[in-house]
């Protein structure tokens, strides 16, 4: 869908890779420039998690992409990308803001020489503003933006959630922009600056419960573990007795119904709202006689939504997990057998397809600079003068 799209990645860490794998996993030719010793993730996985060596970090988001490594900050290797950016599309950054204008490709200094680019900042905070200068990190935004204080009970501290939720909802909204803005310069062309950051990603997760705050209406957190500060009850995760079952938005004749219980034929829809911890607490104390299986079959014989609380291992065997070919598998020559997520979005039912492995630390810097006219000759004297970093797929 993007063939013929080009994009110069200048990203480490996950919001900038994940970004530019959503745009190479839609076709574009993604091109990671990254220093000869290699991006950050490289080196660093979570859980310390390695395959032979490779790390898992780099693996989830380094696919459809080709690497071309080099010294950034030398004459010769700003060369090469001044080489490539005539041909480029697309470029993406997430730099600490002004790392970029100190190497020489900052968005003003490159759009001066091709006004038709699309230029992406990936930040913690924006590009410019009072944040500008600080570490801008998926941990710290969620704590700085309100979320990790509408999780949890009442009476628990601040709780964070546990994976990075704002790195990937940014990384999006990235990739979102880049793609608006390619389909104006069709009618433009003209180039413009994109910048997404963490705290308005963080923000926009929160769209609902911070605009009903914004206009005057929302609750404390519950006590008795309504999962959101703005719905009815019940809304949340029941524990039964033998596990946990999810249910939402039920109406009082449903719950008289199911738990036999005429007391919910008291409540009002709106007693649902005003005496939601009391309506809760009475749900939970029906859930709980009785084990999940129990609780499942007759909820769906009711025609109450509930969900199962998964465990990652449930997850990977889920039937619509498996339907929607959610995780896919990957033979990586040093790695062995990789397991990641897919791309999302189907696409005519389809998801896209796995086009490039994740790249050895400068597997196309020779083929790159070749479509750039260096010969042969000149890419040897690059590697030994240590400009460029080329090495073969092992």
């Amino acid at each position: 869908m993007l063939n013929g799209v080009k994009v110069l990645s200048f990203t480490h860490f996950l919001q900038g890779p994940s970004a530019v794998q959503v745009l190479a996993d839609l076709g574009a030719d993604v091109v990671k420039i990254e220093p000869t010793k290699g991006a950050w993730e490289r080196h660093w996985s979570g859980a310390e998690a390695f395959l032979n060596g490779e790390s898992v970090f780099f693996l989830l988001s380094g696919r459809n992409q080709r690497s071309l490594s080099l010294d950034l900050r030398s004459e010769k290797g700003k060369e090469i990308v001044w080489r490539l950016i005539p041909a480029a599309d697309v470029i993406v950054e997430n730099y600490r803001p002004g790392a970029m204008e100190r190497l020489g490709f900052g968005y003003e200094q490159v759009s001066k020489e091709k006004p038709e680019l699309v230029y992406c900042s990936l930040s913690g905070y924006g590009t410019d503003g009072p944040y500008r200068k600080r570490a801008g990190q998926d941990l710290l935004s969620q704590a700085m933006s309100g979320l990790a204080m509408i999780n949890g009970r009442k009476s628990d501290p601040p709780t964070l959630v546990g994976s990075a939720v704002v790195d990937q909802h940014a990384a999006v909204l990235g990739a979102l922009g880049v793609l608006a803005a390619l389909y104006e310069r069709r009618d433009t062309g003209k180039g413009k600056r994109v910048d997404s950051n963490l705290l308005n990603a963080a923000l926009d997760l929160q769209i609902e419960p911070f605009i009903y705050y914004l206009n005057g209406s929302l609750y404390d957190r519950s006590e008795t573990g309504i999962s959101s500060r703005f719905h009815q009850a019940p809304y949340g995760i029941f524990e039964t007795a033998d596990g946990y079952i999810c249910v939402s938005l039920t109406p009082p004749e449903k719950m008289a119904e199911a738990f036999g219980d005429d007391t919910f034929l008291e409540w009002t829809e709106e007693d649902q709202f005003r005496k939601r911890e009391e309506v809760n607490a009475h749900v939970a104390g029906h859930i709980r006689r009785k084990p999940t299986e129990h609780w499942f079959e007759l909820f769906d014989e009711v025609g109450i939504w509930c969900a199962p609380v998964n465990s990652y291992e449930e997850v990977e065997k889920d039937p619509q997990v498996i339907h929607n070919e959610a995780i896919i598998t990957f033979e990586h020559p040093k790695a062995g057998t990789v397991r990641v997520l897919a791309h999302p979005v189907r696409y005519d039912g389809a998801s896209p397809p796995l086009r490039i492995l994740p790249p050895e630390l400068g597997e196309h810097t020779e083929e790159i600079l070749a479509e750039v006219g260096y010969d042969e000759e000149t890419v040897e004297t690059l590697k030994a003068e240590g400009v460029i970093l080329a090495q073969e797929r092992r």
